[in-house]
């Protein structure tokens, strides 16, 4: 059975509100050893539930805490003081996820572009690495990257879906890439090309669940078993076994979490 981790997972949705230990149960069958659960802001005073899903199973759960873009635009200050109070919390392993949308701008730019630099300065403050969400805004996020500087502890792009250019100005800025069930899409061939000239010591897998579920499963609820799926993806591109697939990606993501 392959050693696998799932570096970004909803868990506290409430998706999973009536059947997260049958999915839990699941993810263990196909060999997950370990799922970093993203803890995002939800309203005044509420980072969701990650940190509690972590704290009653850290045998199989981590957190992180942040704010997304799409909801940036609504965060009080007050707030933010959390969010830093959280980074430096020892059961925090990351800060965010993070960083910048601009397919749906549910945010001013000008706003998620402070958002994400804010957050930033909190990583490097707290020493924990960034989890990076970005779409259709590659130069810009560069832009805030290279501007704001990138957390020492390091980051992460999640769900990368990028071609092989975007790839390169990521893991030139000392960044990991994370690829999802997107890597199994038919019109993805751009992304898989990437894939196969990202450095082995650089590269995570997720499921990003609930959304984003590999083929076969495409548009049912994503879950943390099927990140399999896209290791297996992975296998093909790099002419590997899943074995060592999830050897690699396991041992890139503790390491950048920190991870017991």
């Amino acid at each position: 059975m392959a050693r696998l981790l799932d570096s970004h997972a909803h868990l506290d949705l409430d998706d999973y509100a009536a059947d997260l230990a049958a999915v839990v149960e699941r993810a263990r069958a196909a060999g997950v050893e370990r799922i970093v659960c993203v803890g995002l802001w939800r309203g005044p005073g509420s980072f969701g539930n990650a940190l509690e899903l972590a704290a009653g199973r850290p045998e199989l759960f981590s957190a992180t805490a942040g704010v997304h873009p799409h909801e940036c635009a609504r965060v009080p200050e007050e707030d933010w003081a959390a969010l830093a109070r959280l980074a430096g919390d020892a059961r925090v392993v990351a800060v965010g996820e993070t960083g910048l949308d601009f397919h749906y701008d549910h945010s001013p730019r000008p706003v998620q572009v402070e958002s994400f630099r804010r957050s930033l300065a909190i990583a490097r403050s707290a020493g924990k690495p960034v989890v990076i969400h970005v779409r259709e805004a590659d130069a810009a996020c560069a832009e805030a990257l290279a501007a704001e500087g990138v957390p020492p502890a390091g980051g992460v792009v999640h769900c990368f879906t990028g071609d092989s250019a975007a790839a390169r100005r990521y893991l030139d800025l000392g960044l990991h890439l994370s690829v999802a069930g997107v890597i199994t899409f038919r019109t993805a061939e751009a992304l898989r090309q990437a894939v196969k000239q990202v450095p082995r010591d650089r590269l995570l897998v997720e499921t990003d669940c609930p959304f984003l579920a590999p083929v076969p499963w495409r548009g049912r609820r994503n879950e943390p078993a099927w990140v399999r799926a896209t290791a297996e993806k992975v296998a093909e591109l790099w002419g590997t076994a899943l074995d060592e697939v999830g050897e690699i990606t396991t041992a890139n993501a503790r390491r950048l979490f920190r991870l017991p």
